[in-house]
């Protein structure tokens, strides 16, 4: 390698390293703090064994949605574990009662018939139950104010006597001008509420309706509800009666196609959800769609909204069949789907919805383990102190042994570390990888890995010089043979985290994904940083210019003399 190329890539290695580096930390982009780092929760559930795997995926969902609304959690960790467990971590949480309250509890699943559908898409239908309070009229009087000194007349109606009054209005008196009063209306002031139901101010109580936004806090199954479909189904907004069946009414559902042939022999139909009531679901079930099947075709009040967790996920309308004097009777119904792009999905969608919120004990808590911030911080200033007593010790030993060889190691794993740091920064930010306890075990075996590197590396120099070589062309050479055995051990190493990331669970994962992107770097170091610095250094004066110099680490006496 000659003296500019190594320039040119020592260069812009450093630049995009330590660049890199000090732009992210700078702006805010650090690495995310796993649990056992800054405290929290983290929470084992167990389904049933053999729950449906989706079932599984939309519970997490569900979960993940419901830990939001919590607040104050950072990134939190939801992931299926095995074929029947998901594993829960909170990092920050600090109330734990509602915190498993969220991933606890089965998801409400309710049937509530439609009252009244938002005109305008976003805007609660309560805000159009308003009744106009009319404005007082104001008090009109013509008053006909002469000049000074003259006079104000009043003329008696017909069939009176007609009476004529004149007033002198003495000179210099004064004339007060009507006071106008501004008067700022309530939004909310003429609108009658369902029975029961209250607004959020004047009584905290479940299924009150919020006065901004229109919609109910926290729905009450026994009291009217004014629930969204979410930005997913453009913001509708549902006036919704009480409950009239809940989720353990059901007890099934499945996404089916529903083919038949046209009369040109095609095959044609679309994808339903066949629904499976309980005995006591099923009477239910027929006396909602009795009531309902009573009003008009493309009435909003012929529509039964399906909710879970407060949220209406589908609002079909009893279909133009169905009679009204008796209902959808034996136990069972289908729910054809409109013409969406994706039937199958939407009905698989919406059947794992149903049998989710059917199973009233999906999960039970495994464990629960806590982690104060205090251990948290502790564990991470342990970390820490571990780390960087170890990279003293190793850039001890190195510096002693292998003099100005040691330093371009010492300043190697400075751009190591940053090098991590900048990775982990990036990966937290844009993917949510959290930096575990573990993950800083991972990183600490790894400066010993990428020590290995360097030994291996300064090792084979010494055999070169030893040989007979010049010091510039042992140096070349032993880079040539010594990288094939770093990748060989990198490969293994590699291979080894890959294996346990995929395999493993809980913060193991954490230690492999961190040993994972320590061996990557480490071969970048080995070739942008170290073969570039080894080779300028050999350049210089600490090339063979005495005890501290690169030759005078081989032990041999400096080229030229005997």
């Amino acid at each position: 390698m000659t003296r500019r190329s190594a320039l040119i890539t020592l260069g812009m290695t450093l630049a995009v390293v330590y660049g890199g580096m000090a732009l992210t930390q700078l702006g805010g982009v650090r690495p995310l703090l796993g649990l056992d780092l800054q405290g929290g929760f983290s929470v084992v559930l167990e389904a049933e064994e053999g729950t449906d795997p989706e079932v599984l995926d939309q519970a997490v969902e569900i979960m993940r949605r419901r830990i939001e609304a919590l607040g104050g959690v950072q990134e939190p960790e939801i992931a299926v574990v095995g074929d029947s467990t998901v594993e829960v971590q909170l990092p920050g949480v600090t109330d734990r009662d509602r915190a498993l309250e969220a991933v606890g509890t089965t998801g409400s699943l309710e049937f509530r018939p439609v009252r009244q559908v938002s005109p305008i898409p976003g805007v609660s239908p309560v805000f159009f139950g308003a009744t106009p309070t009319p404005e007082p009229e104001p008090d009109t009087t013509t008053t006909t104010v002469p000049s000074v000194g003259g006079t104000t007349s009043t003329t008696a109606g017909e069939g009176t006597a007609s009476t004529t009054t004149t007033t002198t209005v003495p000179e210099g008196s004064t004339t007060t001008e009507p006071s106008t009063t501004t008067t700022t209306l309530d939004p909310t002031e003429g609108i009658v509420l369902p029975a029961g139901v209250t607004w959020c101010d004047e009584v905290e109580q479940a299924g009150c309706v919020d006065r901004e936004s229109g919609l109910t806090v926290d729905p009450d199954p026994t009291l009217d509800a004014f629930l969204t479909t979410g930005p997913a189904g453009g913001d509708i907004i549902y006036h919704t009666a009480p409950a009239r069946i809940l989720g353990s009414d059901l007890e099934g559902a499945q996404a089916q196609f529903s083919g038949g042939t046209s009369g040109s022999g095609n095959v044609v139909g679309s994808w339903v959800v066949v629904l499976d009531f309980t005995a006591e679901g099923g009477d239910k079930f027929a006396e909602v769609t009795r009531e309902l099947a009573n009003y008009a075709i493309g009435d909003p009040r012929r529509q039964f909204a399906i909710v879970l967790d407060g949220e209406v996920q589908s609002a079909p309308q009893v279909s133009p069949e169905v009679d009204p004097n008796t209902g959808i009777t034996g136990g069972s119904a289908i729910i054809t789907l409109g013409s969406s792009a994706d039937q199958e999905e939407e009905a698989r969608s919406l059947s794992v919805v149903l049998r989710y919120g059917a199973l009233p004990a999906a999960f039970e808590i495994s464990t629960v383990q806590s982690v104060s911030a205090t251990l948290g911080s502790d564990s991470l200033r342990a970390g820490l102190i571990a780390g960087f007593g170890g990279l003293a010790l190793v850039a001890m030993a190195m510096i002693l042994y292998y003099r100005a060889l040691g330093l371009v190691n010492v300043i190697g794993l400075t751009v190591f570390g940053s090098l991590m740091l900048m990775v982990f920064s990036l990966l937290g930010e844009w993917q949510g990888v959290t930096l575990t306890l573990a993950g800083v075990a991972g990183v600490i075996v790894a400066v010993g890995i990428t020590s290995d590197s360097y030994v291996v590396y300064f090792e084979r120099i010494k055999e070169e010089v030893h040989r007979g070589r010049s010091l510039r062309s042992a140096i070349d050479h032993a880079f040539s043979r010594s990288i094939r055995t770093i990748l060989t051990a990198d490969t293994v190493s590699f291979t080894g985290a890959v294996l346990l990331f995929f395999l493993a669970v809980g913060s193991v994962k954490g230690f492999a994904l961190a040993l994972l992107i320590a061996t990557v770097c480490d071969v970048l170091v080995a070739v942008f940083f170290t073969r570039p610095a080894v080779a300028l250094v050999a350049m210089s004066r600490l090339g063979d210019g005495g005890r501290f110099s690169v030759r005078g680490a081989t032990g041999l006496p400096p080229e030229g003399t005997s």
